[in-house]
């Protein structure tokens, strides 16, 4: 039980920072294509960028895409605040910035007021507060502990007198309490804390492209309990990831000085970034994806072909491989954990041969925004690299399955339930009803969110869960972390599905 409840907390942990991640790569694909535009060189040769409203236009949209990445700390505290709670979300992001920027001026005024020699702590200015620079570290313990206030407090009531004060409203109170006393708290314990990151991310430094292999193979095989979000963030954001010009994290310093230094500079930082990513994305899944296919029951060849190809558009264009894994993960673990195998070289191979391409996304996008048009990024030997990938994944696959006689569960219905799930989907109870049934109806679902490919619903009882509906609502794939989450797994088309199960629930209320 105390397992469970560990791999719930990670599990809604990860889901929540995709918010900001996602709101990070978008800012990062406009960063790197005014960044791009306007090198000394690419200006030089395009008389266009040379008109003062063009550079202007490119200038600003390279200041507002920028500014983002300084906004990380909050960006987390309000996304983890919303994103684990379990009520009144609204009421808990709003407490999220509240507690933040208490925080903030908490311990600004304890480094000010000369009760302790701060010295060695970073002080920067923060949301126009001079104060405590601990990163996304302080985003992130807000974000924590002001869910786990609002989910205790939220519905609380005071006797008549004093009930104006009670419920949502005394989140925010309490909030401001609890984090103002952590600010006068914080910077003492900080300093042998920064040490220990410090320490930490020298090691991972010297470990050199061992280190790189061990962080790619993680990388991939945590996809399934949804830890990647977090170990991805504490590299970008924290000082494991590195450490230059008093920027913390390869994402953070990577974005902020990959126009004003040396390209070679920046190769130690995006050796933990999306290049590692590419080969398997763009070549290796896809072409597991064609085995996929040429292995399958002819019966099923057809069904299997559109679920693939749907998987491959989202794997090369966008780097969103969660379609494409979660196919074969259950029915054969053998081929995941090959792929994270396969994952971890990818990084380590993209680390010794020079490459510096950067972002977080590993797609097409990312490819040609921070790699091909960044001079010296040496993309090119992502193409090189690429094909052996696509033979080897595609020999790997198609083996695997042929001896075993596997084929994805997606394929395994036979016309008639397909003729019926079309029915169902299309009827009256809806794609959100079915998706209720599936999780034992509304008074079985305790709460529901989302990450950028999966469901994820907290459940009262995991017995009462029905597969077969929700393979039938469109499902790719179902996890179960622990006993009381479930995970469900739809793809691009997530958004869609749970927006529509959140206002199915609503309405039922």
């Amino acid at each position: 039980m105390k397992k469970s409840r560990v791999m719930d907390f990670f599990s809604a942990l990860g889901s929540s920072l995709m918010m900001p991640i996602a709101a990070l790569a978008v800012s990062g694909i406009f960063l790197g294509i005014s960044g791009a535009l306007l090198q000394e060189q690419v200006v030089e040769s395009a008389p266009l960028l040379q008109n003062s409203i063009v550079y202007y236009i490119l200038e600003t949209l390279q200041t507002v895409s920028g500014s983002v990445f300084t906004l990380i700390p909050v960006l987390f505290a309000i996304s983890i605040s919303l994103g684990m709670a379990n009520e009144d979300k609204g009421i808990a992001a709003f407490a999220g910035f509240v507690g933040y920027y208490t925080f903030l001026i908490s311990s600004g005024a304890l480094i000010d007021s000369g009760f302790g020699n701060f010295n060695s702590l970073p002080i920067n200015s923060i949301l126009g507060v001079e104060t405590l620079d601990m990163g996304a570290v302080a985003g992130m313990m807000t974000g924590i502990i002001v869910a786990i206030l609002h989910n205790k407090y939220h519905d609380v009531k005071f006797p008549v007198a004093i009930s104006f004060y009670g419920g949502k409203r005394f989140v925010t109170i309490v909030v401001i309490l609890v984090m103002a006393l952590l600010g006068q708290i914080i910077p003492f314990i900080w300093q042998p804390v920064a040490a220990g990151i410090t320490a930490v991310g020298t090691a991972i430094g010297n470990a050199g492209s061992i280190g790189v292999f061990i962080f790619g193979f993680l990388e991939r095989l945590l996809i399934p309990t949804g830890l990647h979000h977090v170990l991805n963030g504490i590299f970008r954001t924290t000082a494991v990831g590195g450490v230059y010009e008093g920027v913390e994290g390869c994402l953070n310093i990577f974005l902020q000085f990959f126009d004003e230094v040396n390209i070679e500079t920046m190769r130690p930082f995006t050796q933990f970034l999306g290049q590692g990513k590419m080969p398997f994305m763009m070549f290796g899944l896809p072409a597991a994806a064609y085995a996929i296919y040429r292995s399958s029951p002819s019966e099923k060849k057809e069904r299997v072909k559109a679920l693939m190809i749907a998987g491959i558009a989202a794997s090369i264009i966008s780097g969103i491989t969660e379609p494409l894994e979660f196919s074969f993960m259950f029915i054969a673990p053998m081929l995941f954990l090959f792929h994270s195998i396969m994952g971890g070289l990818s990084f380590f191979l993209m680390s010794v041969l020079g490459v510096a391409v950067g972002n977080t996304g590993g797609g097409l996008i990312d490819f040609i925004v921070w790699g091909v048009l960044q001079p010296g990024s040496r993309w090119y030997m992502v193409l090189i690299v690429g094909p052996f990938y696509a033979i080897t994944y595609y020999f790997v696959f198609k083996r695997y399955l042929t001896a075993k006689n596997l084929s994805i569960d997606v394929a395994e219905d036979d016309d008639e339930e397909a003729t019926e799930t079309s029915e169902i989907i299309n009827g009256d109870l809806g794609l959100a009803q079915l998706v209720i049934e599936g999780l034992g109806g509304k008074e079985n679902i305790k709460a529901v969110n989302n990450c950028i490919s999966r469901l994820r619903v907290d459940v009262d009882n995991m017995e009462l869960v029905q597969e077969n509906k929700l393979k039938k609502s469109g499902s790719l794939g179902i996890m179960k972390p622990s006993d009381s989450h479930i995970q469900v797994v739809y793809g691009p088309k997530i958004e869609e599905v749970a927006g529509a199960v959140r206002e199915t629930l609503k309405y039922q209320n």
